[in-house]
């Protein structure tokens, strides 16, 4: 028997007609983000890398505590603030201070300069996605990262995006995609519904995660 969706389109299209405005406001401010430089956007990297496995608020809490530090603080500095009740905080300075070191020794932290050289959207998620010299940042964290400093075409696979894909029945299973592979193609097929139902992807992403955190936030 084919599975009816707990969530139907056109509730989904009232929703939007809610929500579109505050939605593209959020876009464009993730699009000025890119235009602040780029210490802003390392910060942005390394806010995504505090988020990966906890939830965007506490990943811009712990990114408040150090902000004014990161550029130049050393680990044991990093560590240090965010011993007080942070999560991860042993592992998570160790991995931005191995990347903010390899951007400062291989491009001088020039990120700006950097993402334009890339041709195309899958290489610019790639470098970051895949390269071991950048730590904590995965398909899905690189393409938060992207979207959140103006580039469009990427879907933040979280669970709550996966979940709302589910309810919809535009996918099976809202189970984790644990390969680039796998999350290639249900990007895919989130980029085709939303072509079906005249909704661009990065509004239905954040439509999606509004609906089931209340919030239209990064």
């Amino acid at each position: 028997m084919r599975r009816v969706p707990a969530l139907t389109v056109d509730e989904l299209k009232k929703d939007y007609r809610v929500k579109q405005e505050a939605i593209r406001s959020r876009l464009r401010e993730f699009e000025r983000r890119f235009d602040e430089g780029d210490a802003a956007i390392f910060k942005e990297l390394c806010f995504c890398i505090l988020a990966a496995n906890s939830s965007a608020e506490m990943g811009m809490k712990t990114l408040a505590a150090v902000e004014d530090i990161i550029l130049e603080a050393d680990l044991a500095a990093l560590r240090n603030r965010l011993s007080r009740g942070f999560r991860y905080w042993r592992v998570r300075p160790s991995y931005i201070v191995q990347t903010r070191d390899y951007l400062k020794r291989e491009y001088g932290l020039k990120l700006r300069e950097l993402l334009r050289s890339f041709p195309d959207r899958e290489s610019r998620r790639a470098f970051f996605a895949g390269n071991r010299n950048i730590k904590g940042i995965g398909f899905k964290e690189a393409s938060h990262f992207l979207r959140n400093i103006g580039y469009r075409g990427y879907a933040i696979l979280d669970k709550h995006i996966l979940n709302g894909l589910c309810e919809l029945g535009v996918v099976r299973r809202n189970r984790k995609p644990l390969s680039p592979d796998r999350y290639r193609r249900i990007e895919q097929t989130m980029r085709a519904f939303a072509d079906r139902i005249g909704i661009d992807m990065d509004e239905l992403d954040l439509l999606l995660w509004s609906r089931k955190t209340g919030k239209i936030m990064k």
